[in-house]
């Protein structure tokens, strides 16, 4: 097993712990930050849908905030908090969008109401009031009435590809566990511990 498999499996196994933990309310939920071409970070929790040796996945509207950042600057960084479990995980990558197929199975799998929202809500953009949304919401629901709702165009999936993961474990007097797993120039992962 590579050093890469091996943390993505350690990956796993940590996720699960969360999943199956008293206290972790939402264990996919993964903290992503972004940046624009200048600099200006950005940051948002968003929801992990997949995972696995080809990266982190995530869905989202490509015209929000956070897709606008990721198409000026494609450089993410991932933070996986479980607070009751004193773990976390840190992903550093570049993103890439999923293939279409992907995209559209997912989207396939949402909630009818989910599926809706994705076509009416203009994401991230300043809305006058609600009643304009509610309005934009109804009409989606009134073109697809008889009919299964397609994926939008500007909807699509994220794949995180790793360069780095580290592993966070809390420890008293906060002599913390840190360990990191990062991909060289010559696509070599290497295993280095972190002081506290």
């Amino acid at each position: 097993m590579t050093l890469y498999e091996t943390a993505i499996e350690r990956f796993g196994e940590w996720l699960e712990t969360a999943r199956e933990a008293e206290g972790v309310i939402e264990p996919t939920a993964m903290t992503l930050a972004t940046a624009r071409a200048d600099g200006q970070p950005g940051v948002r929790t968003v929801l992990l849908k997949h995972f696995d040796g080809d990266g982190f996945v995530f869905y989202t509207n490509t015209l929000s905030k956070k897709g606008t950042q990721l198409a000026e600057n494609p450089q993410v960084a991932l933070n996986f908090f479980w607070a009751p479990l004193a773990r976390q995980v840190i992903v550093e990558g570049r993103v890439e969008f999923v293939s279409d197929a992907e995209a559209d199975a997912y989207f396939a799998s949402r909630p009818r109401l989910s599926q809706l929202g994705a076509w009416a809500s203009h994401q991230s953009q300043v809305l006058t009031d609600r009643d304009e949304f509610e309005a934009r919401l109804a009409e989606v629901e009134a073109r697809f009435a008889d009919a299964p709702v397609t994926r939008p165009p500007h909807w699509t999936g994220y794949r995180v590809r790793p360069a780095m993961l580290e592993f966070w474990q809390g420890r008293d007097g906060r002599l913390h566990d840190r360990e990191r797993y990062t991909r060289g120039d010559d696509g070599e992962w290497t295993w280095t511990l972190l002081n506290p």
